[in-house]
């Protein structure tokens, strides 16, 4: 491990009691359960967020839209001509 940070964390006595157990029975201390419980759940809940779900419709129509031709609507047009004017300059 590299560096390192501080947390600290206030708990009430019935929850530390827990975790103190849940610790014991894995035969680790109660900060590295806590470490690993917390690096556990923050992983799952950041690969959660870095999907996309939809459903069977949402994807057809999205499915579509990627295979189908495409139409630059008015503003991106106009963006794509000034462009093609710049480059030629």
């Amino acid at each position: 491990m590299g560096s390192t940070a501080r947390f600290d964390l206030k708990m009430d006595i019935e929850e530390k009691a827990s975790v103190s157990r849940a610790a014991a029975l894995l035969g680790t201390t109660m900060a590295a359960f806590v470490r690993t419980a917390a690096k556990e759940k923050a992983q799952i809940l950041l690969d959660q967020e870095s999907r996309i779900t939809m459903t069977a419709k949402d994807f057809e129509v999205f499915a579509k839209a990627l295979n189908g031709k495409f139409t630059p609507n008015p503003a991106l047009q106009k963006a794509l001509n000034t462009a093609k004017k710049i480059s030629r300059a």
